[in-house]
């Protein structure tokens, strides 16, 4: 009974969390997008920058203008619910409020630039806008659209792509430029560098590392974290240079996410344990992702 309620409330802190993610994240992109890129006529990335685009092309050639506003909901809803079932419910839920919010404040709030100077807004913009991607990210949900086809292909390699949203984002750019002027394009390819560059360097799902622990409670550690924790763990006997005491050293690979957790849970087993984390460059053979939720 007290593990169900345990259980319940790490939920509801979970849910909370990634609620506040979402808000700040929303936040965050609408001033973003009036502060530092409809002033300097830049693009941003994924499909708020498609929605960006669609607004330009209208109010320039046609009688109308297709807010963006709009446009990112729009566009957001068919790829959410062609992903949902394969990524999560729950992320799809909190990242299509992220982008209803995002859409929202963008009608409510009017912000004002800071700078006048265009190298200042995309280096400042480009990355804050990594930064609110990341946000979202960890707080388990996303800001929509590109963010839905790279986490569920990244989910099914294991592997980071945000290197190919960038080239999906360029392409959008050069239509852009295209249509717009080149230098403008050529701006918002820095911009988009800038703010893949920033979630490549703070979101680290898909990086993997070496857990080697030291422990003279081997077999205990090991049943708790094969329980616990869906990873292979190898196993090999040794003795303690200075104690000369048996013990055993323990191997296993797993997501940079997933180390705190780990390692809170082997020192509840043996608060002696050593345990040395070391980045894993290539790893071949079979690894369990666990699924976002």
């Amino acid at each position: 009974m007290k593990e169900i309620k345990k259980l319940s409330q790490n939920k509801s802190i979970r849910t909370f969390i990634t609620f506040i993610s979402v808000i700040v994240a929303s936040i965050m992109q609408a001033y973003v997008i009036q502060v530092f890129i409809q002033p300097s006529d830049l693009l941003s990335s994924g499909f708020t920058g498609v929605a960006i685009l669609i607004e330009k092309i209208t109010s320039t050639f046609y009688d109308f203008s297709f807010s963006t506003s709009l446009g990112m909901i729009l566009l957001n809803v068919p790829v959410a619910i062609l992903c949902y079932k394969s990524i999560s419910p729950r992320f799809t839920f909190f990242s299509l409020l992220e982008v209803f919010l995002a859409s929202f404040f963008l009608n409510i709030f009017q912000f004002e630039p800071i700078f006048d100077d265009l190298l200042l807004n995309i280096v400042f913009g480009g990355f804050l806008y990594g930064l609110l991607t990341v946000c979202a990210l960890k707080g388990n949900a996303s800001t929509g659209g590109t963010d839905f086809i790279a986490l569920y292909i990244s989910n099914k390699k294991g592997k980071s792509i945000w290197g190919y949203v960038f080239i999906f984002n360029s392409i959008i750019l050069i239509i852009f430029g295209f249509m717009f002027g080149w230098e403008n394009a050529g701006y918002s390819i820095l911009f988009q560098f800038i703010s893949t560059t920033t979630i490549d360097k703070f979101y680290h799902r898909y990086e993997r590392v070496t857990l080697q622990i030291t422990t003279s409670h081997g077999e205990g550690v090991m049943q708790a974290y094969i329980q616990k924790f869906k990873h292979g763990v190898s196993s090999v006997e040794a003795m303690g240079g200075y104690s000369h005491k048996e013990m055993n050293l323990l191997h296993t690979v797993v997501s940079s996410y997933e180390v705190q957790d780990i390692v809170e849970l082997m020192r509840e087993v043996d608060p002696k344990c050593i345990i040395n984390v070391m980045k894993t460059e290539n790893f071949f053979g079979h690894f369990y992702q666990a699924p976002i939720d």
